[in-house]
C-alpha cells in the first residue's frame, strides 16, 4: 500500500493566498507530463500548485525530455515519475493524449492536449512537443486567470 502525502496549502502558500491545483497526467509520467510540470512552473500564474503523475509510472524521467528542458534553461530539480495516488485533489486535470489509459479523476476542469509522445525520437520531436506544451500552457494560464 502506498502512503499518500496530505496536501497542506500552508506548505506552498505561506501567505495563505493559494491558486488552483493543476495536475498533468499521462501513462508513465516520464516525458510529456514531466515537461509540462517543469514548464508550467515558469508559465502559469503565481500561486498555482503544479503536479504531475502517471497511471503506470516509469522508473526515471526520460533523458530526451530532460535534455530539452535543459536546452530551454528550465530547471528539472525534483522531477521524478509519481503514481496517481500521490496527487492531491486538483482543480484542473490535464491529460497528455495517452489514449485509453488516461485516468478520470475528480476535478472542476479537465482537458486533453492530445500530444504526440516524443519518447525515443529525435531532439526535434522533443522540441516540437515542448513548443506545443508552451502554447497549451499559455492558453491554460488565461483560462485560470478567468476562472
Amino acid at each position: 500500500m502506498h502512503s499518500v502525502e496530505v496536501f497542506d496549502p500552508a506548505m506552498c502558500c505561506p501567505t495563505g493566498v493559494c491558486g488552483p491545483a493543476v495536475a498533468f497526467v499521462c501513462t508513465h509520467n516520464a516525458c510529456r507530463s514531466q515537461m509540462a510540470e517543469a514548464l508550467a512552473r515558469q508559465l502559469l500564474p503565481r500561486g498555482t500548485k503544479i503536479f504531475s503523475a502517471g497511471t503506470e509510472p516509469a522508473s526515471h524521467v526520460d533523458e530526451g525530455a530532460l535534455a530539452e528542458l535543459a536546452r530551454r534553461g528550465v530547471g528539472t530539480s525534483g522531477l521524478h515519475p509519481k503514481p496517481l495516488s500521490q496527487l492531491p485533489r486538483v482543480d484542473w486535470l490535464v491529460t497528455m493524449g495517452c489514449g485509453v489509459s488516461c485516468p478520470s479523476l475528480p476535478c472542476a476542469h479537465r482537458e486533453d492536449w492530445g500530444l504526440q509522445d516524443p519518447m525515443g525520437g529525435s531532439p526535434l520531436a522533443y522540441q516540437d512537443c515542448a513548443d506545443t506544451i508552451v502554447w497549451h500552457l499559455r492558453e491554460l494560464g488565461e483560462k485560470i486567470a478567468r476562472a
